[in-house]
């Protein structure tokens, strides 16, 4: 990190690691963006573009690694809302803060092949705290992925988004593990079901999810379609997948946010059930 001085302000000179689920808005034109949060960790970038994700977290390593995250060498300085700022050129001018983005990270690493019958069973339906736990429309949401019966699935899916207060209402939350978990588990297990399952729900959630959550929700929908995640989601697809030890996973899955944590584990298990079930019936 280098930091230059003017008469009007500082400048803080970082290089950072990206997500390549935000590279083709980096790498592309420059266009403007304006704060959406600013905490002490990390701050919420959202860029004027039609491309998706939309909203980039620009982060320190304190802070929780989302699919969507740049993560700086160094540390954040002070950013208030409404400080100016610009994306692209795969670099960042936000506020003080001039970032250049030098390496990639992938939200999506593939698990490997996998026997479906081996899946760990180890995941409560209900996690504690999940902020949708007993909730109709989770339950039919569970039923009909396990079944393979989309028209339920979608109907489901469709109550779910948005439900729920925060910057990442619970209902979002289901579905991102559910959609993260069909897809990358899917293609893992070889079962084809769970992976065109997982398509069809992507397509309905995020079709018009901009209008109908928060802009860091559907941001992170979005990446959960193409079956990107933080890396607590992917440790907790790697227990179930008998590749590490699933318990500690959960317990680092359940500190995250409020509820988040336990909503993300809820749709993991409906997501492991449906594989399972849907590879029993192939």
């Amino acid at each position: 990190m280098t930091v230059s001085t003017s008469a009007r302000r500082t400048r803080v000179h970082v290089t950072g690691a990206a997500s390549t689920a935000v590279r083709p808005v980096l790498e592309g034109q420059r266009r403007p963006a304006r704060v959406l949060a600013a905490f002490p960790a990390g701050v919420y970038l959202e860029v004027r573009t039609e491309l998706e994700p939309s909203v980039i977290a620009v982060i320190t390593g304190e802070a929780t690694r989302l699919p969507n995250s740049v993560l700086l060498a160094g540390p954040l300085p002070h950013l208030t809302v409404g400080d100016d700022a610009s994306v692209g050129d795969r670099a960042i001018e936000l506020g003080p803060l001039s970032l250049n983005v030098r390496r990639w990270w992938d939200p999506a690493p593939p698990l490997g092949r996998l026997d479906p019958a081996l899946l760990e069973d180890a995941l409560p339906k209900d996690p504690p705290g999940a902020g949708l736990a007993g909730n109709g429309a989770v339950d039919m949401l569970a039923s009909s992925c396990a079944k393979g019966w989309l028209l339920g699935a979608v109907t489901a899916a469709e109550q779910l988004v948005g439900l729920g207060p925060g910057l990442t209402p619970s209902g979002d939350d289901v579905l991102a593990g559910l959609l993260v978990t069909l897809r990358r588990l899917g293609t893992a297990a070889g079962c084809e079901r769970a992976v065109r399952l997982a398509g069809w729900l992507a397509a309905t959630v995020t079709f018009d999810a901009r209008t109908r959550t928060t802009p860091i929700s559907a941001t992170l929908l979005h990446c959960a379609a193409r079956g990107e995640a933080s890396p607590e989601v992917t440790a907790v697809l790697r227990g179930v997948a008998g590749r590490q030890a699933l318990e500690p996973a959960l317990h680092r899955l359940y500190r995250l946010g409020h509820t988040s944590g336990a909503d993300l584990a809820q749709g993991i298990a409906i997501g492991v059930a449906a594989v399972r079930s849907l590879s029993e019936a192939r």
